[in-house]
């Protein structure tokens, strides 16, 4: 029998893995049309194409850094994602990690709030609530 909370983990971690995906999707179709995860004024994008980001030399300029920040960002939250899913059998007998996740949840949720926009926020603080129900299920 599947306990409520470890249902609850998989709630959540579905939505942070939908969003993980959304945002990888997006950044893939940006490569060949750029129309969503870009700037606004296509004069920006163009500069970003054309600055080097110092750290990194001649090797790289902003647009590809930004296609692999948010890359790896999409991969940061399809991770997250799977391990809140298989989190009950992970922590089995760990009463102390039970509220982890929502932790996370939490950061990833003062993030977003600061520097995203609504509808990732939404599924965030959403998945938040699921992961601290599923906490106090035990």
């Amino acid at each position: 029998m599947i306990m409520p909370g470890a249902l609850l983990y998989a709630a959540g971690g579905a939505i942070f893995c939908v969003l993980g995906t959304m945002h990888a999707v997006y950044m893939l179709m940006d490569l060949r049309r750029p129309r969503r995860m870009v700037p606004a004024d296509p004069a920006l994008l163009a500069a970003m194409s054309d600055s080097r980001v110092r750290l990194a030399g001649d090797s790289t300029d902003m647009w590809r850094a930004w296609v692999g920040f948010n890359l790896s960002h999409s991969l940061g939250a399809l991770l997250f994602g799977a391990m809140a899913i298989a989190w009950p059998v992970v922590v089995a007998g760990h009463d102390a990690l039970a509220w982890l996740p929502a932790s996370v949840a939490a950061v990833y949720l003062m993030i977003g709030l600061r520097f995203w926009f609504s509808v990732p926020n939404f599924g965030i603080a959403a998945a938040t609530f699921v992961f601290a129900a599923a906490a106090l299920l035990g």
